[in-house]
């Protein structure tokens, strides 16, 4: 069965933006009015849009309210800790780069061997705390 999973960064964005205490426990709600399944966010590391105390909340509600809920993070340590920490349903590898907009590729998983030892690392960490990844 498709499911959908509603991508609230760029509200926390337009926050971030307006120097706003707006909070996103009531985007999330209206992602359930809707008839979404799920809700996701990026942490990013720069927290240009998500900020750390917005981890909580959005995972909170979503339980509350019955919606999956999804984390996309780098594939660091810091940010595996923040996943270990808030267990979300699934968490969603990606890429950064300073300069983009937004996220503009997927991982390169064929890239050196360096990067692919790295990522595999990563990964087993995730597997060992059953946390469930996507990349």
């Amino acid at each position: 069965m498709t499911r959908l999973c509603v991508n609230i960064d760029h509200v926390a964005t337009l926050r971030e933006a307006r120097l706003s205490k707006f909070s996103l426990e009531r985007v999330v709600n209206l992602v359930k009015k809707a008839g979404a399944d799920g809700v996701t966010i990026h942490l990013r590391e720069d927290r240009r849009h998500i900020q750390d105390w917005d981890v909580p909340v959005v995972r909170n509600i979503s339980k509350e309210i019955g919606l999956s809920f999804t984390l996309e993070i780098a594939a660091t340590d810091k940010m595996f800790l923040v996943a270990q920490k808030y267990k979300p349903e699934l968490i969603t590898l990606v890429p950064e780069n300073r300069e983009e907009l937004t996220t503009e590729g997927g991982l390169a998983l064929l890239g050196s061997k360096e990067q692919r030892k790295k990522q595999q690392k990563i990964i087993e960490k995730f597997k060992r705390e059953n946390l469930k990844i996507s990349l």
